[in-house]
């Protein structure tokens, strides 16, 4: 199993190191898996901390104890089930969430404030934030719907924020160390992570290792699915420097590599396939490095409140190793985004109950890429035409303001603009060379109202903006699909223009949430077919600035808190679209998905145990459109729904000592999602260890 029993041994050193320093002590009652759904705090949605109740947007708060009971192998994963998201995967080792019918470059990724997202992210599902590790994130806090007015372009279907772990000071020097393992059975999974924390009083530490090895995926009913396996490694590390009282400095550091990632989909036969597309196709490496500085200057009186600085590095590789099926050519790939970030942003309080953030902001990213290929009956090696123009660059500059006011003793009025500026280019050597200079002035605007103690009504109005990429214009190459996609250096932005309104509850015993809401997505951005085809038999398409597409759906979440202290929990989403095209047809809109949620107990057996137990689920979906329709992932006939039933346990053995056991897909049924490359796993049987001093 490559490396698998080399990385459990050093695993099972490791842990039993830290075991056995942990410290006996009396037993502490576990915390809460689940946090309460409406009172968690969050910052995405209005840039300063605010309660889920209080915010006006939707948002979805996943927390520490539930990433860490969750433990998924790829970061977008903990959104599965959770209130008004999707988890997409074509892959094992990749995935992306959809947010209101929308994925890849429609949905605004970042780390920590920072964009994620580059200028060779693809509309299609895209595999760039399963490059952040799982195990150093805080929580994730996704808002849904458009926020163009704090994150800018991109976030159109939502954002989602990954907020990692910050050391903090102490009075006296202390050192904290944890370490967790993780084996499962359906893939074979061995997953550790370290992680040591230091604090003084002006200066704190944090940094972590992480090595995740996968063998290949078993499904329900026994079959394993070959090759699907996968390991990556990733390190961080954070310094946070307090010289004096409202000044804080704080560096930080990321990185993962995945260094051999098996594109399934690719490489074994789909609905409507005889052979699959390709005998090689392997992401090799994939790798994501991010460095981030922040100046944060709080002075403590007056009207300013805080004045933030923040400096980022992100770099991005895609390499790719592919041969078409019965091909003696070998192709590969080396695609690299280089992303360098500055947001100044400040927060003003002029009165009470009345907030103002005013910022700047302002990114420029490069792509470099470059292919050769190697035939392997004659051993000769070619240069080919790049996947993307090398050298091409994504500039973009912002000016953005949003605040928000109480009107009168029970309403609250949020609003905001931004003005975007882009250049988009690329050398005339490559593809002929391009130049764009789209701008856009976009805005979001909000209205809260108390309806009485715990119930609160909220609508939400925002135009989202996309100038068109790197990918959108220059790409050249195969696709997912059978496809082969040649560059459009004409495209136009696309806009969507969203409305919502919805109730979130939270008093006594219950917690409550529900949200309908409607999308107008125009000028998308789409492949099309030419009508031509490759000598290996692809089909040749190319972006165009094709449709409009109508969304609407409802999202809604519940939790229940028993009297014995157990919990009742679930959530429902449905999504609807219809896409029209210039000539007046229609059809559904593509990779929607079906409805789909998530029902469960938590159940504390004392102040040591707890178990959970649930079930998501997702309904028929056989609204299609053409291009679901000859998509080798998706069955013509329409996806079926399926359920799955899951049980977890986490017992407290002693002081900073905890053990789980997991089960998931109970009755081992052997079924797909919808979109997915992949079946789900079978039967999974899952241990874990947690231990820390």
């Amino acid at each position: 199993m490559r490396i698998m029993n080399r990385t459990t041994n050093t695993a099972l050193c490791a842990l039993s190191l830290l075991v056995s320093g942990s410290i006996y002590g009396d037993d502490k009652a576990l915390e809460p898996i689940h946090p309460p759904l409406i009172e968690t705090l969050q910052v995405t949605a209005s840039a300063r901390e605010q309660s889920v109740l209080e915010s006006a947007a939707a948002v979805t708060v996943v927390g520490n104890e539930q990433l860490r009971q969750r433990r998924a192998n790829v970061l977008p994963e903990a959104l599965r089930g959770e209130v008004g998201t999707w988890f997409q995967q074509t892959t094992p080792g990749q995935g992306t969430p959809v947010l209101r019918g929308l994925k890849g470059s429609q949905i605004l990724n970042l780390v920590d404030g920072m964009r994620l997202n580059n200028a060779f992210f693809r509309s299609a599902p895209s595999q760039y934030l399963a490059l952040v590790d799982s195990m150093n994130v805080r929580h994730l806090e996704v808002v849904r719907g458009p926020s163009p007015t704090l994150y800018g372009h991109d976030a159109m279907g939502g954002v989602v924020n990954v907020i990692t772990p910050t050391p903090s000071h102490r009075r006296d020097w202390e050192l904290d160390s944890k370490a967790y393992l993780s084996l499962n059975s359906a893939e074979r999974l061995t997953l550790l992570h370290a992680e040591l924390e230091a604090g003084g009083p002006t200066l704190a530490l944090l940094g972590g290792v992480t090595l995740h090895d996968t063998d290949d995926r078993r499904v329900g009913g026994g079959q394993r699915i070959s090759p699907s396996g996968y390991s990556s490694r990733s390190a961080n590390g954070k310094v946070i420097f307090t010289p004096a009282a409202g000044h804080e400095f704080m560096l930080g550091g990321q990185f993962t590599e995945q260094d051999s990632t098996p594109r399934v989909d690719e490489l074994i036969a789909g609905y409507g396939q005889l052979n699959p597309s390709s005998d090689e196709f392997f992401f090799e490496p994939n790798s994501r490095e991010f460095v981030h500085g922040r100046y944060q200057w709080t002075p403590g009186h007056g009207a300013l409140d805080n004045l933030q600085v923040q400096i980022a590095r992100q770099v991005i590789q895609d390499d790719r190793r592919t041969r078409e099926f019965g091909s003696q050519l070998r192709v590969l790939e080396q695609n690299q985004s280089t992303l360098d970030g500055l947001k100044i942003q400040a927060e003003i309080i002029p009165y009470e109950d009345t907030f103002l953030t005013l910022g700047v902001e302002s990114y420029q990213d490069t792509i470099l890429s470059a292919r050769q290929g190697l035939w392997l009956d004659t051993d000769e090696s070619e240069v080919r035409s790049p996947r993307f123009p090398d050298g091409a660059s994504m500039d973009s500059y912002a000016l953005f303001m949003h605040g928000q006011t109480s009107l009168a003793e029970k309403w609250i009025l949020g609003a905001g603009m931004r003005y975007s500026r882009f250049t988009i280019q690329a050398p005339a050597s490559q593809n002929g060379g391009f130049l764009l200079e789209p701008s856009d002035l976009t805005g979001n605007l909000s209205v809260g109202y108390e309806v009485h103690q715990g119930l609160r009504f909220s609508a939400n109005a925002g135009r989202g903006f996309r100038p068109p990429n790197i990918y959108d214009l220059g790409t050249l190459g195969p696709r997912p699909g059978n496809r082969f996609n040649v560059a459009n250096t004409d495209l136009q932005p696309e806009s969507v223009l969203t409305l919502d309104a919805g109730v979130k509850y939270s008093a006594g015993a219950w917690e409550l949430e529900l949200y309908a809401w409607q999308s107008r997505y125009r000028d998308q951005i789409s492949s099309e077919a030419t009508g031509e085809f490759t000598p290996e038999g692809r089909i040749v398409v190319r972006s165009e600035n094709l449709n409009e597409v109508n969304l609407h759906g409802l999202e809604s979440g519940f939790r229940y808190y028993g009297a014995s202290g157990y919990s009742l929990y679930g959530t429902l989403n449905w999504t609807r679209g219809q896409e029209y095209s210039s000539d007046g047809l229609s059809q559904p809109a593509d990779r929607i998905p079906p409805l789909n949620g998530k029902l469960g107990v938590d159940l504390p057996l004392g102040d040591t145990l707890e178990a959970d137990v649930w079930m998501i689920f997702a309904g028929h979906q056989d609204r299609l459109s053409s291009r679901d329709a000859s998509d080798p992932r998706i069955n013509p006939l329409g996806t079926s729904g399926w359920g799955s039933a899951n049980l977890s346990l986490r017992w407290l053995a002693r002081e900073n000592l905890v053990l789980g056991f997991r089960l998931e897909n109970l009755v081992d049924k052997n079924y797909r999602e919808h979109g997915y490359g992949v079946s789900a796993a079978g039967l999974n049987v899952t241990l874990s260890v947690s231990a820390g001093y």
